[in-house]
């Protein structure tokens, strides 16, 4: 059986570390050429070594996804590299919490660009080139389905204390995602969104652990979940242990699989039934 995503060209945001590298691996072990991106150069280059290891095709876009002229460069990336672009997932983020008194303006607009104002350069970006492809194909008769995969949270589908300007970012590219879905069907674009809950990541650490620093530009940012707080939202998850990146980098690919070629618009919780 051939890789179901073979010829495909994809771009993960954010793919050099946790869900983001989870997500790269597996869209190219099922064929796609990745673009892998991360604010870092070693650790996006250690994502396309995996994926050259295995024989799969990555090329690397490093920097900050909101810059004003990254997804410009990210696109091109793809088109330059790999001669097309297929599948566009929205996954770079993090977390800057406080509750609303203690939150700057700065602090919420933050969220913003990471989580709604990239995104939609990304996509912005890559709309003349889909436009354009999918009226070639029409003109010959052929019908190909491209993908976009936003990744949003439980905390912008439902809400959660302490993140006021995360929670209205995600919940924003929510917004996004049914609009695009309205807009591109007719260019056979699928658009969806991933809701991700508990996941094991650098955002859900205890955040008094080293290893949930996050160095955005000359910032250094604490980001994780309150030390108390880690063990009740783990015994909150129904299935009793928060997700894998594995696991969650699974949700996406159902979405850029072509068994979902006819779903669109949709958005999709991965939280091991846990209702927030």
């Amino acid at each position: 059986m051939s890789p179901r995503l073979a010829g495909k060209v994809a771009i993960v945001s954010g793919s050099g570390r946790g869900i983001g590298r989870a997500v790269a691996l597996k869209l190219a072990s099922e064929g796609a050429a990745v673009v892998v991106n991360d604010l870092d150069a070693p650790p996006a280059l250690e994502t396309i070594a995996a994926i050259q290891a295995t024989g799969g095709r990555a090329a690397p876009c490093i920097g900050n996804v909101a810059a004003e002229n990254f997804g410009d460069r990210f696109v091109a990336t793809a088109l330059d590299t790999f001669g097309g672009l297929d599948i566009i997932v929205n996954n770079a983020g993090y977390t800057l919490d406080g509750m609303i008194q203690n939150q700057s303006d700065e602090q919420f607009q933050a969220m913003l660009d990471i989580h709604v104002t990239a995104p939609f350069r990304i996509l912005r970006a890559a709309a003349g080139h889909f436009r354009a492809a999918a009226r070639q194909e029409a003109a010959e008769g052929r019908e190909v389905i491209r993908k976009v995969v936003n990744v949003s949270s439980m905390a912008g589908t439902c809400g959660n204390a302490g993140q006021v300007n995360y929670s209205s970012a995600k919940s924003a590219l929510v917004g996004m995602t049914k609009t695009l879905a309205k807009e591109w069907g007719r260019f056979r674009i699928c658009v969806n969104c991933v809701a991700f809950g508990l996941i094991e990541t650098r955002l859900t650490r205890a955040n008094d652990d080293p290893g949930a620093r996050i160095a955005v530009g000359d910032r250094e940012i604490r980001a994780g979940v309150p030390t108390a707080a880690v063990d009740a939202l783990r015994d909150a998850v129904p299935m009793g242990r928060a997700g894998t990146p594995e696991e969650a980098a699974g949700g996406v690919f159902l979405f850029c699989c072509p068994e979902s070629d006819y779903v669109s618009g949709q958005v999709l919780h991965v939280g091991g039934g846990l209702s927030l």
